[in-house]
């Protein structure tokens, strides 16, 4: 019904035809628009990410849906059931329910419901309207002292009312109401009715409880991962030798190798990585070197990887030759409560002899390089960690001279990819350059300048070992 409004308030003019058409066309094409970006994003998942999009896209589908409703009742005009016009086809649950209107006279206390207001309520249409003071019997008795306050406002202050509560219908259903309402004045200037639309809001209520809830579930899976990567981190720089620089081992070093590794972390935003080097002083002035590499990128990972580690180097102080620590390893990962794959590449140099003893499990080979030339070690071909039951690994061996490179290496060192063949034949291209280096770290930092400044796609490892004289490290 047209609001009873004072006499010297004019009453507002419905806009052109044409515009209201125009305002509907563009409310048909977004909506479309937003449709077609909903359904692409469906493939989202489950994960609390997925779900606060897909709530946020139901919302403004349904918010689109009611300007819709909205701007075509505009065109129409009231119907004459007095409902609302409803909403295009195909579109359910709507966020705005049921509109009603009513009119409480002042001076008669005689109150005027339209039908649909009685439908909203849940109340019987031969049943006389509440007044005003019987008006919060319906609502939740939380709710009543703010529907006093707003009617009292409205009534004494001449306050417009723009607010919400709850009621509970015959049926036992808690349904959400907005009203909006005026204080009609007479020509005194007293207030002698009120009138007021009420909107069922339950749906959109819904609505956006369902688009916080999934919020704060985002937010709390964020934080929990956020954790998860500090640990991982942490356990990561507890497990793993220093970064980058010269390698210095206790004691007195490693006899006849000057070692420099760096360890290049994934481009800022990366997921974290599984990636390992790792040099230790062993029995008889021995050195154990070894790379790696784990599959996945998640905290889990760091843990599995530091329990290998530590493995190996147990195995390895206790005599364990490459091919032998490989093989364990294997077994190790197979019986890991998660299971992953792996790749590791395990050299143990005996000084005595100028001596590398190697062993890998899908990994690149060690880079010799030599008087300027550079060139793959051979043999010693084995599949990655925990890829196949009971794995048996070779051993190669290979004898080496004052001077002699050895490069290590793990997978995606060379920033714009490529295979592992195209990263080999990058680095042994450096051949001539390496050669006139000094110490190891210069080797590393070499390498690194061709890798790229942007960094690696992925975490990436690089051990660096110089072969020097018996009772010189070559660290300066």
């Amino acid at each position: 019904m047209p609001s009873p409004l004072s006499a010297d308030r004019p009453a507002a003019q419905p806009p052109g035809r044409g515009r209201v058409d125009a305002l509907i066309t563009q409310t048909r094409r977004l909506t479309g628009e937003v449709d077609a970006v909903r359904r692409d994003a469906q493939g989202a998942g489950s994960d609390p990410q997925g779900r606060w999009q897909r709530a946020l896209y139901d919302l403004a589908l349904r918010q689109l849906g009611d300007l819709h409703a909205h701007l075509a009742q505009l065109r129409d005009g009231p119907s004459p059931t007095g409902g609302a016009t409803p909403a295009p086809a195909g579109r359910r649950d709507p966020l705005i329910g049921p509109v009603g209107s009513a009119e409480w006279n002042l001076l008669t206390d005689d109150a005027l419901w339209s039908a649909e207001l009685y439908r909203l309520l849940g109340r019987d249409p031969a049943a006389p309207p509440l007044t005003l003071d019987e008006l919060p019997s319906l609502v939740l008795e939380e709710d009543r002292r703010a529907l006093t306050a707003m009617v009292t406002a409205c009534l004494v202050d001449g306050r417009p009312i723009d607010g919400e509560f709850r009621i509970v219908r015959p049926d036992g259903e808690t349904r959400a109401l907005h009203m909006m309402g005026e204080p009609v004045v007479d020509a005194d200037g007293g207030t002698c009715a009120m009138w007021a639309v009420l909107r069922d809001v339950s749906v959109l209520r819904r609505g956006r409880r369902e688009v916080s809830e999934s919020r704060d579930s985002l937010r709390l899976h964020r934080q929990a991962a956020r954790a998860e990567r500090r640990w991982a981190t942490e356990l990561r720089q507890a497990e793993l030798p220093p970064a980058q620089g010269a390698l210095r081992l206790p004691h007195s070093g490693p006899r006849g190798l000057d070692l420099s590794a760096l360890r290049l972390p994934a481009r800022a935003g990366s997921p974290l990585g599984g990636d390992w080097y790792d040099a230790l002083e062993l029995p008889h002035h021995e050195t154990l070197l070894s790379v790696g590499g784990l599959t996945g990128q998640n905290p889990a990972v760091a843990s599995t990887m530091a329990m290998l580690l530590g493995a190996l180097r147990g195995m390895a102080m206790a005599g364990t030759h490459p091919a032998q620590l490989l093989t364990w390893l294997d077994k190790l990962l197979e019986g890991d409560a998660q299971p992953a794959l792996g790749s590791a590449l395990c050299c143990r140099y005996l000084p005595d002899r100028r001596t590398l003893l190697w062993a890998r499990a899908g990994h690149p080979a060690p880079l010799l390089f030599r008087a300027g030339k550079g060139r793959r070690l051979a043999g010693a071909d084995g599949v990655p960690l925990g890829a196949t039951p009971g794995a048996a690994y070779a051993q190669a061996e290979e004898t080496l001279q004052e001077g002699d490179l050895v490069l290590l290496h793990t997978d995606g060192l060379m920033s714009g990819g490529g295979t592992p063949a195209d990263v080999e034949d990058r680095l042994l291209c450096l051949a001539p350059r390496l050669h006139g280096t000094h110490t190891a770290q210069d080797c590393v930092r070499l390498v690194v300048q061709e890798c790229g400044e942007s960094g690696p796609e992925d975490d990436a490892c690089l051990l660096v070992a110089r072969v020097t004289a018996p009772d010189h490290t070559g660290t300066p």
